[in-house]
């Protein structure tokens, strides 16, 4: 398949190809390249800025046991979870996926006769990529973290090829208007302004583009989504010796964020609710009737741009 068509991180020029590994922005005289499989588009002096993130991240991930290397592995997820160390984790995932298809992906591949560009955000271990380009579609895997255990590195595990992108939310390395899709990949939650982060995605999204927020936690109430970041962190420094907030981050999204997010960017949303079973169903009653806070929901929640009437 042809690659995406990538811009620079800093300036949003479309990049000119140099050979297979380089590509140059003619604007800024810059020249990005592309490592191990991996295109590196941080716009420059950024990187410093993300390291003790990704040290932080890579660390409790590793701790946490979520390594992955064997290409079966990752090419059963999300709909089997050979390792059966986060059955229930996968078996959400491949519920969102399922709901994520029916709703917003075979719709939109019906509306356009076919192959769909799309962006994962965040995209981790890439089984997102993996799956959508599985379709035939041109998909581009973005993340910070590139290790080959459980960031963008595992891509060279996979049997269909995708394209591997190191860049930012807030700085995509595309062109305006040229994607279809934008799917933040239980990422969302960690940017630092949710409308600069939307406004960024709507730039490179095409006038009837979607975007999706996917298993990122939802709240009625804000204190309960800042009780929940408060004991994350207080648990992160209990086991690991340093907090969660190594990067700014709102962290959950309410409804009221939304509706403001909403008259703010011109946005119209759709709530979608998976189902993930009965004992999920009951988490809320159950924390009423303990008099606890509130629980996360995770819901896909859909975003088009608001037509002119």
């Amino acid at each position: 398949m042809r690659p995406l068509q990538l811009a620079c991180p800093s300036c949003q020029s479309p990049l000119t190809v140099v050979d297979a590994d380089r590509q140059r922005c003619p604007a800024c005289d810059v020249t990005y390249r592309r490592d191990a499989g991996i295109w590196r588009l941080l716009a420059l002096g950024r990187e410093d800025g993300f390291r003790k993130f990704v040290e932080h991240y890579e660390t409790v991930r590793v701790a946490e046991g979520r390594c992955v290397q064997d290409p079966d592995r990752l090419r059963a997820l999300p709909f089997r979870d050979v390792s059966r160390r986060r059955p229930y984790e996968w078996s959400m995932r491949a519920r969102s996926f399922e709901s994520l298809l029916r709703h917003v992906v075979s719709p939109l591949e019906r509306e356009r006769n076919g192959q769909l560009r799309i962006v994962d955000l965040g995209s981790g271990l890439g089984w997102l990529a993996y799956r959508l380009a599985l379709r035939g579609h041109l998909v581009a895997a973005v993340d910070l973290v590139t290790n080959d255990f459980d960031g963008l590195g595992a891509h060279r595990r996979y049997d269909c090829a995708f394209d591997s992108l190191q860049a930012e939310f807030d700085r995509l390395p595309f062109p305006g208007g040229g994607l279809d899709l934008a799917i933040y990949n239980a990422a969302f939650h960690y940017a630092a302004d949710y409308v600069v982060t939307l406004r960024e995605a709507l730039r490179v999204l095409g006038p009837d583009g979607r975007v999706v927020i996917m298993d990122s936690p939802l709240y009625r109430d804000s204190s309960s989504g800042a009780a929940m970041v408060r004991e994350r962190e207080d648990r992160f420094e209990r086991q690991y010796g340093f907090r969660s907030d190594d990067i700014d981050a709102e962290g959950f999204v309410t409804y009221d964020r939304l509706a403001t997010i909403a008259r703010t960017l011109g946005i119209v949303w759709e709530l979608f609710e998976p189902w993930y079973g009965v004992r999920w169903w009951l988490k809320p009653h159950v924390a009423r009737l303990r008099g606890s806070r509130e629980p996360a929901r995770f819901k896909l929640i859909v975003g088009r741009r608001l037509r002119a009437t």
